[in-house]
Parts: structure tokens; sequence; C-alpha cells
């Protein structure tokens, strides 16, 4: 007759033991892979940052230089303006005078 031989309590606590064992390691291991990538994203972060910081800061000179360069070609343009409606007011006096100028210039000649 086969006997029917049931594991002992003792090698059942020793299964339950190798089990926990087991599990604290997997858990061990998940803490330390955890921790790596909160470090990952940490300097992931950090990186993201300095190239943020560093594009912005860029674009601040960037639009800093535009805006000079467009000040200076709206006082050109200014200055352009004011020399050329000068020449045409003298032109104009010139062209509404123009006998009186003929006769100044026959009396000094």
């Amino acid at each position: 007759m086969i006997k029917n031989k049931m594991p002992t309590t003792a090698e059942r606590l020793g299964v339950v033991e190798t089990k926990v064992e087991n599990l604290n390691e997997k858990l061990d291991t998940i803490k330390v892979d955890v921790k790596d990538m909160h470090d990952c994203l940490d300097r992931t972060r950090d990186d993201l940052t300095q190239k943020l910081d560093t594009m912005y800061n860029t674009s601040c000179s960037q639009h800093q230089a535009l805006a000079d360069e467009i000040g200076q070609l709206k006082k050109d343009k200014d200055r352009l303006v004011w020399l050329v409606g000068g020449g045409i007011a003298v032109l104009g006096w010139l062209s509404g005078h123009s006998e009186k100028i003929a006769d100044v210039i026959k009396a000094f000649a």
C-alpha cells in the first residue's frame, strides 16, 4: 500500500521561507530599478531645463538684435523722409520764385 505522505510543517515552512526570500530579492531589485528611473528622470529634467534656458537666452538675444536693427531702420527711414520732404519743399519754393531768382542773378551779373 502507498502511503500518502503530506509535507511536514517544517518542510512547508521551509518552502514558504524560500518564497519570501525570493520575493524580498525581487522587491529589492524593483526598488533599485525605481531609484534608477527617478535618477534618470531627474537628470533628464535638469538637462531639459538647461537646454530651455539656453534656448530662451538665445531667443532673447536674437530678438534684441532684431529690435535694434528695426529701430535703426526706422531712424534711417524717418531721416530719409524728412530729407526728401525738405528737398521737395525747396524745389517747390525755387520753382515758384524762379522769375525773381532770375532777376536777382541778372542784377549781379
